[in-house]
């Protein structure tokens, strides 16, 4: 089954990199990626993974008002009395906010799933709950209940959780170095296709209707299904393999299955000399990770970024994306179309970038990303105060709301998931993922709850905040990041304790503590 699987996808990849006339490096990158099984495994990865979340964090905007429908009515099926307005909102807002509740302790399980089962049954794990989460929520509407909703939102979220870290982790351990940064990227890419889909889906020409509400929100459940089903069938990640298992044979395996025949000496000498440098530093639980200065660098830049790109406003703009776009003038009944416009460019953004990100580097991506995002936003600020003045404003504004988009997703958005993977080596990359993914989830349920305060008291300069936050992530991968690129993971880890401020750095300041 793997094999024609894979032949499939092959020859279909061929077929569209000829008649479009691909440059020689693409077809290398396609060669590599379809020698083995590593494009399957990279889409079966995709589907139970970064999808996932982006389809979540879409599914609810179209069916929104057929669910607080279905909570009004249940509420009085069981009492025989409407239930108070406030109450429909309390209950909804447990509906969305439980989701991110649920990422939060997805994140703070990676470390023990991932580390207990290994990257593939972690994610089997994974799809696992999505699917059960699934099968609450179809049921929820015949059994008339929204608790059961409010259960298969947490569910969904503990997947997304686990499942995200998971993802990108996997991704980063079955990548050689020359396209690990395009291997990773992936994660973006799916992320992209799962937002579209929740959008496309909730059309009211699809399942956008009263009537389907519930399938909308268990189709994520049919694509676990399939992870569960291919998944056992590919190979375990081969770095997890060698250096946490210590199963050079089966890591050799694993690799061979994935890239091809071949003797794999290099890949193979990089993770002895990475496994020697962790046997004389061992694996560090959360706590000893915060502790240790030698990887300050590399954690205060991982938590600006996802900072950044959370507090950026892209958050924001996808969860209310129609309070956004009814702000900025555009009618009301155009709005889903536009928004369903903004998931083709994320999509297209995050493939380009995957394209560009082993011949630019990683720097240029980020700096100027958050730059020409900044610029975007200001602009956008700007003409929401002039939007009547004149008929084309609105549009305008939509147009630099998408060249935001455009400048996210080929820039920080695309390229975060390939610097967290690189810069951190295999003793540290489990309490990383921990406590970044605690990080991320707690920023995005704060925006969540924030959001509509801060649209409501600040009206149009509410992007002044997005702004700067985004001139600071700016700022800092402009003076401070290091470049990644075609590096092994400890000269990486090198270059950040070479990072000095002011003369000082964090690795001088564990000499001095090693000699007191």
């Amino acid at each position: 089954m793997i094999t024609s699987l894979n032949n499939t996808l092959k020859s279909t990849f061929s077929l569209y990199f000829k008649d479009h006339g691909s440059a020689d490096g693409m077809e290398t990158l396609l060669q590599q990626l379809t020698r083995g099984n590593a494009l399957l495994l990279i889409i079966v990865l995709g589907i139970g993974g970064s999808f996932q979340s982006g389809y979540h964090s879409t599914e609810l905007s179209s069916p929104s008002p057929y669910i607080q429908s279905f909570i009004n009515s249940s509420w009085f099926h069981r009492y025989n009395e409407p239930p108070p307005p406030r109450t429909i909102t309390i209950i909804w807002s447990l509906i969305v906010s439980m989701y991110a509740v649920g990422g939060l302790f997805g994140a703070f399980s990676v470390e023990l799933i991932t580390g207990t089962l290994g990257r593939k049954k972690a994610m089997i794990c994974t799809s696992f709950i999505a699917i059960v989460a699934g099968g609450i929520m179809l049921t929820s509407k015949s059994a008339k209940s929204y608790e059961m909703i409010i259960v298969a939102r947490i569910l969904y979220g503990f997947s997304a959780g686990l499942g995200a870290s998971s993802h990108v982790m996997y991704l980063a351990e079955i990548s050689p170095r020359k396209i690990r940064g395009t291997v990773t990227l992936t994660s973006a890419i799916f992320l992209s296709l799962g937002k579209l889909l929740g959008q496309f889906l909730g059309l009211s020409e699809l399942l956008g209707r009263e009537q389907l509400w519930n399938i909308v929100l268990s189709v994520p459940a049919l694509l676990s299904l399939v992870q569960v089903i291919v998944l056992p069938f590919l190979p375990e990640a081969p770095r997890y393999l060698f250096i946490e298992k210590g199963c050079e044979k089966a890591c050799k395996k694993a690799l061979q299955s994935l890239w091809g025949e071949g003797d794999y000496k290099q890949e193979m000498d990089e993770m002895l000399i990475e496994q020697a440098a962790i046997e004389a530093a061992p694996r560090k639980s959360t706590l000893q990770f915060l502790r240790d200065c030698s990887v300050r660098w590399q954690l205060l830049t991982m938590s600006v970024v996802y900072c950044c790109n959370q507090l950026s406003g892209i958050p924001a703009i996808n969860i209310f994306s129609f309070d956004v776009f009814q702000k900025a003038g555009i009618p009301t009944d155009k709005i889903r179309y536009v928004t369903l416009g903004l998931g083709v460019s994320q999509i297209i953004t995050s493939i380009f970038c995957g394209l560009l990100i082993e011949q630019s580097g990683r720097r240029p991506l980020f700096w100027g990303g958050y730059g020409l995002m900044s610029a975007s936003l200001l602009l956008f600020t700007v003409m929401l105060n002039l939007k009547d003045s004149s008929y084309w404003i609105p549009y305008f504004s939509t147009g630099l709301i998408f060249l935001f988009i455009i400048f996210f997703c080929g820039g920080p958005g695309g390229a975060s998931s390939t610097l967290h993977s690189e810069i951190f080596i295999q003793s540290d990359r489990l309490a990383a993922f921990v406590l970044l993914g605690i990080l991320r989830w707690l920023l995005y349920a704060v925006l969540g709850l924030v959001f509509p305060f801060l649209i409501d008291a600040l009206d149009s300069y509410c992007f002044v905040l997005f702004t700067c936050v985004c001139l600071l992530g700016f700022l800092y991968t402009f003076f401070l990041l290091p470049e990644t690129k075609g590096k092994t993971m400890l000269e990486i880890s090198a270059d950040f304790k070479a990072i000095t401020v002011c003369g000082k750095s964090f690795s001088e300041e564990k000499t001095l503590e090693t000699k007191l």
